[in-house]
């Protein structure tokens, strides 16, 4: 757990020593020597080393990483440079371009926003090669229902984006008089055109921010 910083590893210093965490380390440690596993193990944690606790200002929550091979680097939606965007990346990058005159850029990398505040979260957190929801109901998301609690209590507001009906399964963990929530559908291709498109959810993210007395993310990804 040393790759968590300071402020993350104080907020979620009980998890580390529950039954369920000890339990689903053992069983990465398995699945790690039988097969490859999706981030790579420095990576697991970059979205809260990117974003530590204090600086959280929007939450996106995602499900699972991507399992093909040199997608995922712990960011949810998130590939690293080099790679194709995949298609719900590609229909994220639509709606910014429709809703905030964005420029479509050439990677998916969206490290900029991690480090703009947005905690850029899955649900879960590791998966095997080329088998989608592989680590699910493994202790993951015991622990990332941990972290949204946490951001819940704190004390400045913040922005929660749920997109999809997984992810807005976890409005119940959320104080909605307290923080904002932004959700639609999700932006897979399988239902975008249910109410991702046109949701100009980036927009209402920044009015969000803005009502908070909080800086507005710069949405543009440079191109690389």
């Amino acid at each position: 757990m040393t790759k968590l910083p300071t402020s993350w590893q104080t907020v979620l210093a009980e998890e580390f020593d529950k039954p369920y965490f000890q339990k689903l380390q053992d069983f990465l440690k398995e699945e790690r020597q039988s097969y490859s596993i999706y981030p790579p193990e420095e990576d697991v944690f970059s979205a809260f080393e990117l974003t530590p606790y204090e600086q959280v200002n929007v939450l996106l929550l995602g499900q699972d990483p991507y399992h093909d091979d040199n997608q995922a680097h712990g960011l949810c939606f998130s590939v690293r440079p080099g790679i194709k965007p995949p298609p719900s990346l590609v229909n994220i990058y639509k709606e910014l371009k429709d809703d905030v005159g964005f420029n479509i850029p050439n990677n998916g990398y969206l490290v900029t926003w991690a480090k703009q505040g947005i905690l850029m979260l899955n649900a879960v957190l590791t998966v095997r090669a080329h088998t989608p929801n592989s680590h699910k109901n493994k202790g993951w998301e015991t622990f990332t229902d941990a972290v949204i609690n946490k951001v819940n209590q704190k004390t400045d507001p913040v922005v929660f984006v749920l997109w999809g009906g997984y992810a807005q399964k976890k409005l119940k963990l959320i104080d909605t008089n307290r923080h904002i929530v932004v959700q639609s559908a999700h932006p897979s291709p399988l239902s975008a055109r249910n109410g991702f498109f046109g949701s100009k959810a980036f927009s209402a993210i920044n009015s969000a921010l803005s009502s908070f007395g909080k800086p507005e993310i710069d949405w543009q990804i440079p191109d690389i």
